[in-house]
């Protein structure tokens, strides 16, 4: 590809526009699939170079977590290794992609949202705005929580290790396990905005919320507590109470938008035994 073909890649107009009645060949969904696809490999690739020359910085954060727990622990309990004649640099490619992924998210997501887009009813395309406005945040929120409390689940986990013996940590499946940790964080964070998606699209209430909220925070708890890589009670709670709030808040949404969409409705200032104008 030519570097004119890579520009009208990246900032050029669809070749294919949208039809007059708002659809488009297959050929042509196909073809704007490849171009999506395209910029996200040349990104995510740029990304990945770019993070190789800040690996040490990279390191220096993930490692940070575990320095904090080994402060904690015994001397000599655990240490940090790496395997294999090639482990040093399948740290290097797993780490830089890792990282490379998660910068270039806002990239990704952009193109596989406008990818989706076309097809989306005008009050679906403002719903999913406001969507993305808020997930973003709430996941960054869920990561951030999880980068704090990790020191103290390592420190929970490796504590377990019996006196005399050294706990061998593999860097490779302790980025596997750092990566897991943050990932659940953030996933659990978006569960009460799928909720108040879900009483948007009308298949909860508000009502129906509060009814079962006792067995709902129980579940949530229930849900923490399997979901945490490391299971210590301490990291548990730190997931769940602010999962809880979060409910609490959707609930009250839900509500709010039950009230509003009651008095939206044509018939919603009518008695039970009174007839309708039908």
């Amino acid at each position: 590809m030519s570097i004119s073909g890579v520009v009208q890649l990246f900032v050029g107009k669809p070749v294919h526009p949208v039809g007059a009645d708002g659809r488009m060949a297959l050929s042509d969904h196909l073809r704007e699939l490849r171009a999506r696809i395209l910029k996200i490999a040349l990104v995510v690739i740029t990304g990945l170079i770019v993070s190789l020359v800040f690996f040490d910085q990279l390191f220096d954060l993930v490692y940070g977590p575990y320095e904090q727990a080994q402060e904690s622990l015994p001397d000599g309990s655990t240490e940090a290794t790496t395997a294999g004649a090639a482990g040093g640099f399948l740290l290097y490619l797993k780490l830089c992609g890792l990282a490379s992924v998660v910068a270039t998210s806002p990239v990704w997501l952009y193109q596989i949202w406008a990818f989706i887009l076309p097809g989306l009813h005008a009050q679906e395309r403002r719903w999913s705005r406001i969507f993305v406005a808020i997930a973003g945040p709430l996941f960054l929120s869920g990561v951030l929580l999880g980068y704090v409390t990790l020191p103290k689940g390592l420190e929970v986990l490796i504590g377990f290790t019996p006196e005399g013996l050294t706990n061998l940590v593999e860097f490779n499946e302790y980025l596997t396990f750092f990566s897991r940790t943050l990932l659940v964080f953030g996933i659990a964070f978006e569960i009460p905005l799928f909720v108040v998606l879900l009483n948007l699209a009308g298949v909860v209430s508000g009502k129906a919320l509060g009814a079962h909220r006792p067995w709902i925070i129980v579940g949530v708890f229930v849900f923490a507590a399997v979901a945490t890589p490391s299971a210590d009670p301490f990291t548990m709670t730190f997931m769940a109470v602010p999962m809880v709030v979060l409910f609490l808040i959707s609930e009250q949404i839900a509500r709010y938008n039950d009230r509003r969409r009651a008095k939206r409705s044509k018939f919603a200032g009518l008695s039970p035994d009174e007839a309708s104008p039908l």
